[in-house]
């Protein structure tokens, strides 16, 4: 794996903490987006991806947290390890959430405002009821909106 780690994964300031959305070729085609939360990447697989189209409610499971480190990855996980395949940067940039965004996670509703290449606005997301694991990703209704929003991927599925 070709990573730049970080000497040092504590951040000073408290505003601008970074997002990432990993475009992630494994098995199946998904995309992970990741907030630098309390000193790691909370992190969620996208199996269709984000959108600008507060329309598009997207799935997002959550998944294992990942060390700040990871937030520059970008390159080949070997088959046979956890994620084997392709990962490639969709988009960066930093964002803020409205609030205490560690309260907002445990009540399952979580709002922020993205500044990426990409993503940029205000965003929620929503726990489901019926499954811890499972969230709703959702753009809201802001000048950033773009209906009938079509994601394009960066990468090429080698598959």
């Amino acid at each position: 794996m070709k990573s730049s780690a970080h000497s040092n994964n504590k951040r000073l300031d408290t505003k601008g903490l970074r997002f990432v959305v990993h475009e992630h070729h494994a098995s199946h085609l998904h995309f992970d987006f990741r907030l630098e939360m309390a000193g790691v990447l909370k992190s969620w697989a996208l199996p269709k991806g984000p959108s600008l189209d507060p329309r598009q409610k997207r799935l997002a499971v959550a998944v294992e947290d990942h060390d700040l480190s990871f937030i520059d990855f970008q390159g080949h996980i070997p088959d046979g390890q956890y994620g084997a395949g392709d990962i490639l940067i969709w988009d960066s940039g930093t964002y803020e959430s409205e609030g205490d965004s560690g309260a907002q996670l445990e009540k399952g509703k979580l709002s922020f405002t993205l500044h990426g290449k990409k993503l940029q606005g205000k965003f929620t997301l929503i726990r489901l009821a019926n499954n811890i694991r499972n969230w709703l990703l959702i753009k809201n209704h802001d000048e950033f909106a773009v209906p009938n929003w079509e994601l394009m991927t960066v990468m090429r599925d080698k598959r």
